[in-house]
């Protein structure tokens, strides 16, 4: 994919390894986002994420600025950007046992979680890990 696209998602990130994570409207987007930065991830985007050539970042006027359900829209430290690596979709329905997916455009891979389960963002972080390849997978998203 080449030049600047908006897409309506929120992206953080870890050690500079970027996720980009979409989802329809109310689906836990920005929860998930602030649980993970509760993990020791960086706020990249909320809300709207410019990606320009596989790299991520915040339009200007919503920059550092995380929307948080019965509280509102506070500013928070942020990084400026960072090389996506992989796209978290929100699903209720995830599956068991997914077979690799990559996003046609930005050939990323895509792993389906259910934001509201407990578990979600040590999902969100082993999904990471096998992305990087810091950890390996017998079978699923990541199954050679």
């Amino acid at each position: 994919m080449h030049g600047q696209q908006r897409r309506h998602g929120s992206c953080v990130s870890r050690d500079g390894d970027g996720i980009l994570v979409v989802g329809p409207p109310g689906s836990g987007k920005s929860d998930l986002v602030l649980r993970l930065l509760s993990r020791g991830f960086e706020l990249v985007a909320d809300d709207q994420v410019d990606i320009t050539d596989g790299v991520a970042s915040c339009p200007a006027e919503l920059a550092g600025l995380l929307e948080v359900r019965g509280l509102g829209i506070v500013r928070l430290p942020y990084r400026a950007q960072a090389r996506l690596t992989l796209i978290i979709e929100l699903d209720g329905h995830a599956d068991r046992m997914p077979l690799p997916q990559q996003h046609p455009e930005l050939r990323l891979p895509i792993v389906r979680i259910d934001a509201a389960a407990a578990s979600a963002p040590e999902r969100v972080v082993l999904a990471l890990d096998c992305a990087t390849g810091r950890v390996s997978q017998v079978a699923g998203a990541f199954a050679a």
